[in-house]
């Protein structure tokens, strides 16, 4: 199965179009390299995708025949993200939380707290 179409069909991303620009900018690696769309998968391979600052990792278990339901993605991929990765998005998150909505770009301060953040 194309990577691309798989990680659509696992609900990674919401369109195959975004999974196929994401692949194609180089945000989703395969075994550490960068891919090209149509590059076939095989069980057991490491998904590694960018999504803002964040990484997250998947190891492919088994190919859908199709878009799959949110109850059924376990079935078809394992979470690998190490837990660093994880204490650093829940770092993000709650410093997001902190702020206000509507707030707007944040200042050359919020952005140095940010970084010394996320280390």
């Amino acid at each position: 199965m194309r990577i691309d179409k798989f990680i659509w069909a696992v609900r990674l991303f919401k369109t195959r179009s975004l999974a196929t620009s994401k692949v194609k900018e180089g945000k989703v690696l395969l075994d550490g390299e960068a891919v090209k769309p149509s590059r076939e998968l095989k069980g057991g391979e490491t998904i590694r995708i960018r999504f803002g600052g964040h990484y997250v990792e998947y190891a492919v278990r088994d190919f859908p025949n199709g878009r799959v339901g949110a109850k059924l993605v376990d079935d078809y991929i394992d979470d690998r993200t190490p837990e660093e990765e994880r204490q650093k998005q829940a770092m993000t998150r709650a410093f997001m939380k902190d702020q206000p909505k509507g707030v707007g770009r944040p200042t050359k301060r919020d952005r140095r707290k940010m970084e010394r953040f996320r280390g």
